[in-house]
């Protein structure tokens, strides 16, 4: 009943970490002409630092691990 029981697990997570990857790479390959001249790169990169603050403090306060 068990035969292939790990070799199972092991191909689940290999499909879950090649799914993962393909949605990374589809989801950064259209930003990477940005990333070419300063000005876009530092904008990019400031958009990106600045969402992820916003996430960090929208999920403290609505989780209250602080005052904010």
């Amino acid at each position: 009943m068990f035969d292939g029981f790990w070799n199972n697990v092991l191909r689940y997570f290999r499909y879950f970490i090649t799914t993962l990857l393909g949605v990374l790479l589809n989801t950064f390959a259209p930003l990477a002409p940005l990333l070419k001249r300063p000005i876009t790169s530092i904008a990019l990169v400031g958009f990106l630092v600045s969402g992820f603050i916003f996430v960090t403090f929208t999920l403290r306060a609505m989780l209250g691990f602080g005052t904010i």
